[in-house]
């Protein structure tokens, strides 16, 4: 591989300056009758987004499509990572009939690819794993052949609660390293960088290698070029298959400030070389999150936990006129 360029608009940001976004940056707010559908939906059931939750630059575009990520287990975060904007509370009981909910959106919006993520929930015996495999079984029980992609908190590692979560059989199984190694004290309240790995590399052993584990880095924190070539390697050492790489956005001032600003045209040749490093599928771009446009993703047959209903083509599958995946990292949810 030849050595990257670093163009020349991948510069530090002044701080003053964070608020003049580059012109690849700045979006058009939809207001069509399908985002305030969306919008109405979520509120008649009660349900939490990491839209919303964690203020994702795309959730506009994304509640335009008719699509969500849906946040079970509260909207209080019992971490408080440097660059999420999700509370940091006590948390509330867990809802029981959340699980029921959740089902009952994805089948109103039609999803074919439903994202499902959660706070993290440290103050729980098993981080909310049951909970995690409550609401897959309620959403494939009320929507046949759907997609289930779950991005999951590290639950401290603790090898019963990642086979609570696999044992309800996840079709893809999402943990986001986030950042750099070097980065990771300053970016990630309580979550460590090998403990990820570990959590990725569990998943995909305690399957047999069939399920597709994925993860996402956040860039313009500070990172390098050459940690970030090797955080992707060592993604592809636990066995990750898909990656998103995105541009880290402050979500306010009390966040952690953003370094760099990464040119468009420097996101597409990471996702070269990241294919090149054997990723079946990258996702990279300023804009690009963690879920977002999940369903563009296809599984092969052969690797999805429930082939035998949809063949793990999401494309195959009659299109929906409300939505087709669920989709939103800026600063997501689980550390």
């Amino acid at each position: 591989m030849s050595r990257l360029q670093v163009p020349t608009n991948a510069v530090a940001v002044p701080r003053a300056a964070q608020a003049r976004l580059p012109a690849w940056l700045r979006i058009k707010l939809p207001s069509t009758d399908t985002f305030f559908r969306t919008r109405a939906l979520l509120a008649d059931l009660r349900l939490h987004t990491v839209c919303e939750s964690a203020k994702c630059p795309n959730h506009w575009e994304c509640w335009n499509q008719g699509t969500a990520t849906f946040m079970i287990a509260g909207d209080r975060c019992t971490r408080a990572c440097g660059f999420c904007a999700v509370s940091t509370a006590r948390p509330l009981a867990l809802d029981a009939d959340e699980p029921a909910r959740v089902a009952e959106a994805a089948r109103r919006m039609r999803l074919r690819h439903a994202v499902i993520t959660a706070v993290a929930r440290d103050d729980l015996a098993d981080g909310g794993a049951a909970h995690f495999a409550g609401t897959i079984a309620a959403v494939r029980e009320a929507n046949p052949g759907i997609v289930v992609e779950v991005l999951v908190p590290d639950f401290l590692d603790r090898e019963e609660a990642l086979r609570v979560v696999l044992s309800a059989r996840p079709d893809v199984f999402n943990h986001n390293l986030e950042t750099v190694r070097r980065l990771t004290p300053a970016v990630r309240s309580r979550a460590t960088y090998d403990r990820s790995l570990s959590v990725l590399r569990r998943a995909k052993e305690f399957s047999d290698g069939a399920l597709v584990t994925k993860s996402g880095l956040m860039l313009g924190l500070g990172e390098t070029e050459a940690e970030l070539m090797q955080a992707m390697r060592d993604l592809r050492e636990v066995g990750c298959d898909v990656l998103t790489l995105g541009q880290y956005l402050q979500p306010s001032r009390e966040h952690l400030p953003v370094v760099s600003y990464i040119h468009p045209d420097m996101f597409e040749e990471y996702r070269r070389v990241a294919e090149g490093m054997g990723f079946v599928h990258v996702a990279s771009g300023p804009m690009v999150r963690s879920s977002y446009h999940a369903g563009d993703f296809s599984l092969p047959a052969e690797r999805t936990m429930s082939a035998g209903e949809h063949g793990g083509s999401v494309a195959a599958r009659k299109p929906s006129a409300f939505g087709v995946s669920g989709g939103a990292m800026p600063d997501e949810v689980p550390a």
